[in-house]
């Protein structure tokens, strides 16, 4: 399927880090797309609750508009679009792990990097500026790369590990910050660079930099490279390929255990 074969008007529902790039592909493209934006962070949800956040906004999608699909800004993430039902329309979604498979361009191209470069974090404007506590406006605030949108609601605050050191210690006293941080650790401890995807979108250069301040404050590496817009692009425009699922109305996703990732299920 693609714009040039009947579709008329697209329906997008997405997280928030990919606002740049699917607000791009709207004004852009030759169909109508309604743009709607989930708040980042999901993932750190129970996956039940992600899960269910999702099929509503689905849900509350009206048919009557006449949206030819739903188009999904989001990959397997968790599992969190596992079980998630078309209604009324088809959904779209791509066979892709998470979101940083949208800024490769493909599923080949991001297990290309992820497999030569393990303890990679990767960034883009959509992570830089929709993280918690860290604004482009707010430079001198701590790095908030860590601390996830949902804050104490997700699966890292009930692990005690959203505070930063300076806010343990406001609140427990520095002894047992010390205790809590070396007891806990710093969950990023096993990455060792960030990887910096640009996509042309916007200026990126005041992202950049702060990335090569914060990797020089952990001794990590900082690798910048151009991103891919391809995969989001025939999200929107199409073809809906093998790279994509396309679930007919009343079906369902499903995980898979191989390189597909992601199926439908009637």
């Amino acid at each position: 399927m693609n714009e040039r074969i009947g579709l008329r008007k697209l329906k997008f529902i997405g997280c928030e880090v990919l606002y740049r790039e699917a607000c791009f592909m709207a004004a852009t493209s030759a169909l109508q797309a309604d743009l709607e934006f989930l708040r980042k962070g999901l993932h750190d949800l129970p996956t039940q609750d992600m899960t269910a956040r999702i099929q509503a906004a689905i849900d509350a999608v009206d048919p009557a508009e006449g949206y030819d699909a739903i188009v999904l800004g989001y990959a397997r993430c968790s599992d969190g679009l596992v079980g998630v039902r078309a209604r009324t329309l088809p959904l779209v979604l791509p066979r892709a792990h998470d979101c940083i498979t949208f800024f490769f361009g493909s599923r080949a191209a991001y297990r290309a990097y992820f497999d030569a470069h393990p303890g990679t974090y990767y960034l883009t404007t959509g992570w830089s500026e929709r993280n918690f506590g860290w604004t482009l406006n707010a430079p001198q605030e701590r790095s908030a790369y860590g601390r996830p949108a949902y804050g104490l609601q997700g699966i890292m605050g009930r692990l005690g590990l959203t505070e930063t050191y300076d806010e343990m210690v406001a609140k427990y006293g520095k002894e047992n910050a010390d205790y809590l941080q070396a007891t806990l650790g710093d969950w990023m401890r096993n990455y060792e660079r960030f990887l910096y995807l640009e996509m042309g979108l916007c200026p990126e250069e005041a992202h950049v930099e702060r990335a090569r301040r914060d990797a020089s404050e952990r001794g990590w590496k900082l690798d910048v490279r151009k991103g891919d817009l391809s995969l989001i692009a025939k999200l929107f425009r199409g073809p809906w390929d093998d790279d994509f699922v396309v679930v007919p109305p009343g079906g369902r996703i499903v995980a898979r255990d191989d390189d597909r990732i992601l199926e439908a299920e009637s």
